[in-house]
């Protein structure tokens, strides 16, 4: 995937998108420095975090069907190959449960920056 298509997909970016990126670009997320449209290999992904190796995926209605299930599941085995994990979530989260979709992306790139609390298991 070259730099210019994924420039192009950062001006045709969905309402969530934008409102995601809102909150991600600048180190405004926890300080960590997100990428928009970024090219990895053959793919792009939505929204990359190098230091965390991390990449955010959101799904549109598309994705629901059989032959974008499968797409989806090529891509998140290229991308684990290459010791990058995967967030998706649909738009309809994004829009509706901003918070909630934040906090799970600071949780899976740093728990300790994280709202929500970790579970520590008790020494013997």
């Amino acid at each position: 995937m070259s730099v210019k298509q994924a420039r192009r997909l950062r001006k045709a970016g969905t309402t969530a998108e934008k409102r995601l990126w809102a909150h991600l670009r600048n180190r405004r997320l926890a300080g960590l420095k997100f990428r928009r449209q970024h090219p990895l290999g053959t793919r792009v992904v939505d929204f990359f975090c190098a230091e965390a190796k991390l990449a955010v995926e959101l799904d549109g209605s598309g994705h629901r069907r059989h032959f974008g299930q499968t797409t989806d599941l090529d891509r998140e085995m290229e991308l684990h190959e290459r010791g990058i994990r995967v967030l998706r979530f649909i738009n309809r989260e994004v829009l509706s449960n901003l918070d909630g979709v934040l906090n799970a992306i600071v949780y899976a790139a740093d728990p300790e920056k994280s709202l929500w609390t970790t579970v520590k298991t008790p020494s013997p």
